[in-house]
């Protein structure tokens, strides 16, 4: 027993799971189940309520600009409030949202409600980065991003079967609704765990609305010259993605005009095979990254970003896109790495603030990329892939010019600076 004991602590100490980070967690799992179980769903409670497809096209607009708007505040109210506190406010507020869904079925109500719980994830991803630096070390801050990253897949693979079920059984009104209210209970419990599990990090007498600053410009002057160059390289290698994202499928496809490669069904399984390979990933890269340097890793995810929409471009079978799937797949290499260096180079007591700044103004304008996208997919299908291959190679390039270079990190000790690779 106390051998098994040990062999527990050990794991745990391996993955990071102090008490905060396991609350963390449980609320990932939880909230993210009624995310997805409920939300996947909500084009088809507009249409079924009269909204049309206008309603529909309007709540993925709104979805797109909130979750580059909401990163910001989000930020802002974790460094004021403290994560605790902030993470509160945020599971109250989309618990408000998923409750008129629940008890008002018409297509306005669901819009408005949508306000509240549509970008959860944008909002609390400031406090859940801030949470991590401050409940682990920095050797092991990369662990703790990719064990949240691996983690939120959970939720993505069940909650739209049981959400399914739910309108396979009480029909797309009745199934949508219940689904609200499942959400609405996993929301609640996981706002009791993560009030008794997660530590306040509130000192006694500290002022934190000393600490946090809510006007973007002034903290923009104190973005390091490190993380503006991780910015940008970032935003340009998000054109790559995002230039090509909602045509994907497209190729892969086709349409009744002009049938591709593959069926629905077998897209499905390309799409499964990505977020396989992203999860086998996480934690050796996570292993090696904490004891490493970071550069290397970020570099490498940015490849892979790069390199997919060209082996897209000769993906012609389906053993060809399996290849491409797997590739788009590892673009998830050095996601936790990147975030987790995001939060070593933001200043002490403006970490939460930093990171939602930094994906305010990434989101706000790589948004402008999806309508590129359409505008060069209408020219030729292949002029939008080697667009974005162009975008993706000078980002790529960028960061391994210009950016930051982490040595290794020793256990609760601070990592060695090194400027160019």
């Amino acid at each position: 027993m106390k051998r098994a004991g040990s062999e527990v602590g050990r794991i745990a100490e391996f993955l990071g799971l102090r008490r905060s980070i396991v609350g963390l967690l449980a609320m990932a799992v939880l909230v993210g189940m009624g995310e997805h179980m409920a939300e996947q769903f909500l084009p088809l409670y507009l249409l079924a309520l009269g909204g049309g497809f206008l309603s529909v096209g309007f709540l993925n607009g709104m979805d797109n600009l909130l979750g580059a708007l909401y990163a910001f505040p989000g930020g802002y109210l974790a460094d004021r409030l403290g994560t605790k506190r902030a993470l509160l406010l945020f599971n109250l507020l989309s618990m408000v949202g998923f409750l008129v869904v629940v008890l008002v079925p018409a297509w306005p109500a669901v819009l408005a409600g949508a306000v509240l719980f549509l970008s959860w994830t944008a909002i609390s991803l400031p406090a859940t980065m801030g949470l991590v630096a401050r409940a682990l070390p920095k050797d092991k801050r990369t662990m703790g991003v990719s064990l949240h990253s691996l983690v939120r897949r959970v939720p993505m693979a069940l909650g739209p079967m049981v959400g399914g079920a739910f309108i396979g059984v009480w029909g797309v009104e009745l199934g949508v609704r219940l689904a609200f209210v499942a959400a609405l209970v996993l929301a609640l419990v996981a706002a009791i765990l993560q009030q008794v599990l997660i530590e306040d990090d509130r000192k006694p007498g500290e002022p934190r609305a000393a600490q946090a600053e809510g006007n973007p410009l002034r903290l923009w002057k104190e973005m390091s010259g490190d993380l503006r160059q991780l910015l940008v390289a970032d935003i340009l290698v998000r054109f790559c993605e995002q230039i090509p994202y909602a045509f994907v499928v497209v190729w892969a496809v086709g349409t009744a005009a002009a049938p591709g490669p593959v069926t629905a069904l077998q897209f499905g399984i390309l799409r499964s095979i990505e977020m396989a390979t992203a999860i086998l990933v996480y934690i050796p890269v996570a292993y090696l990254a904490d004891r490493g340097q970071k550069k290397p890793f970020v570099v490498a995810t940015f490849a892979f970003f790069t390199l997919f929409p060209v082996l897209l471009l000769f993906s012609r079978s389906f053993g060809m896109l399996t290849v491409a799937f797997v590739l788009r797949g590892l673009k998830e290499f050095g996601e936790p790495t990147r975030k987790a260096l995001i939060m070593d180079l933001a200043p002490e007591g403006r970490k939460a603030g930093m990171f939602g700044l930094y994906y305010l103004l990434r989101d706000v304008i790589v948004s402008a990329a999806a309508f590129g996208g359409a505008f060069l997919w209408s020219v030729r299908p292949e002029v939008n892939l080697l667009t974005a291959f162009g975008f993706g190679a000078a980002g790529t390039l960028w960061f391994a010019l210009n950016g930051r270079d982490l040595g290794p990190t020793p256990p609760g000790g601070e990592p060695v600076t090194r400027r160019r690779a």
